[in-house]
């Protein structure tokens, strides 16, 4: 079993009169990580599931009274799915506030339903962590470097989702039915999602082109839609932890892009189940881009794991000067290029090294990426 890096990040903060919700993508472990945080206490827990009707009638109209009740004798209360509960704010804001003795935890699969209904109800008393696909800082610590080396050609593929890397033999299987099914259930369940084959073209012609930049008015003429739609589901995608954006970096160059983004996947496999490609590497054309987004949803992984807060960006002018992959922490600017092979020729532009001051800079291959995967001072 893959020990998650967050574990220590999680048991330090149980116990200080707030709760913890852990947020993520569905089949990324939240459950499996709750239960082996709760062996590690050892405390009096009370399961329960938003997914079970029972629950959700039971906490349709929360109060003290009843709680008391239904909490005697527990020092933990684990909610799995609690975006599932309609007053799941007001509840965990009672528990928090009545109940200082009681430590909640709390999974949820959807950003958009969950932290919606309780940021306001929960102000200054809940910790929050993303639990994201296994990372390779993760599985280079449960194996080992050799083991990942030798593997980054099916990681690349087939992504890291757990029930992947645990079965590698039925990956392809497994990440059809992920895609198809699991990954966007909550979408579904919204009334929001009323053109399901819309929402498919959408994600897949994104997959498509993983790593460019993303024009919404010729994605909404590609897949036959208007340009709002388009928007509000790829909206809807990154708030499901489906995928996530880059925004243009600009400041002090005259002719730099600033509106535009890119679209990236938290998972490799997921891009290559939407597109129906499980091809080898050597029969692919689309390595560069498998290998930008793997390396960059890596390193946001390290950043949730470790804690760190860094605004990320790519930047480009109208001349085609561009980085793949820029890095804000305070003052401090980290500027990466991205290249499969070390003998591609890649440089950082003059003139963005001329127009910004304390810029770090690094040329990412995959025989140098251990440091930028495992450390923040790369």
């Amino acid at each position: 079993m893959v020990e998650r890096l967050q574990i220590d990040f999680a048991l330090k903060r149980l116990f200080r009169n707030k709760a913890l919700l852990v947020f993520g993508p569905r089949q990324v472990g939240k459950t499996t990580f709750v239960e082996a945080l709760l062996k590690k206490i050892d405390k009096a827990t009370l399961n329960l599931n938003g997914d079970d009707a029972e629950v959700r009638d039971l906490f349709a109209k929360p109060n003290a009274t009843q709680l008391a009740q239904l909490l005697a004798g527990y020092e933990v209360l684990f909610l799995d799915e609690a975006q599932r509960i309609s007053e799941i704010g007001l509840l965990l804001k009672i528990i928090v506030d009545r109940f200082k003795n009681i430590q909640v935890i709390a999974t949820g699969s959807s950003a958009f339903e969950l932290s919606g209904k309780v940021n306001e109800a929960l102000t200054g008393r809940k910790y929050e962590m993303m639990l994201l696909p296994f990372s390779y800082a993760e599985l280079v610590k449960n194996d080992d470097f050799l083991t990942e080396e030798r593997l980054l050609e099916q990681r690349l593929i087939y992504g890291t989702y757990p029930e992947i890397v645990n079965d590698l033999a039925n990956a392809e299987e497994h990440l059809k039915l992920l895609a198809d099914s699991y990954l966007y259930k909550d979408l579904f369940a919204l009334e929001q999602i009323n053109k399901p084959a819309l929402f498919q073209k959408i994600i897949k012609a994104l997959a498509l082109q993983v790593g460019s930049e993303v024009n919404f008015s010729e994605l909404a003429q590609r897949v036959k839609a208007d340009q709002k739609t388009v928007e509000k589901y790829v909206d809807l995608l990154e708030k499901a932890f489906v995928l996530f954006s880059l925004p243009a970096f600009s400041g002090n160059v005259r002719n730099e892009i600033k509106k535009n983004r890119k679209i990236y996947f938290y998972d490799n496999g997921i891009i290559n189940a939407v597109t129906r490609n499980f091809n080898t590497l050597n029969n692919r054309n689309d390595v560069g881009a498998l290998w930008e987004n793997y390396l960059i949803s890596e390193r946001l992984k390290y950043l949730h794991q470790n804690q760190l807060e860094a605004e990320r960006f790519f930047w480009r002018t109208t001349q085609q000067q561009e980085i793949d992959y820029l890095e804000k922490t305070g003052d401090d600017l980290l500027a990466v290029e991205i290249k499969w092979s070390a003998k591609a020729k890649a440089k950082i532009p003059l003139t963005f090294l001329k127009a910004y001051d304390n810029v770090s800079t690094k040329i990412i291959t995959k025989e140098n990426r251990f440091e930028f995967l495992t450390n923040t001072n790369v």
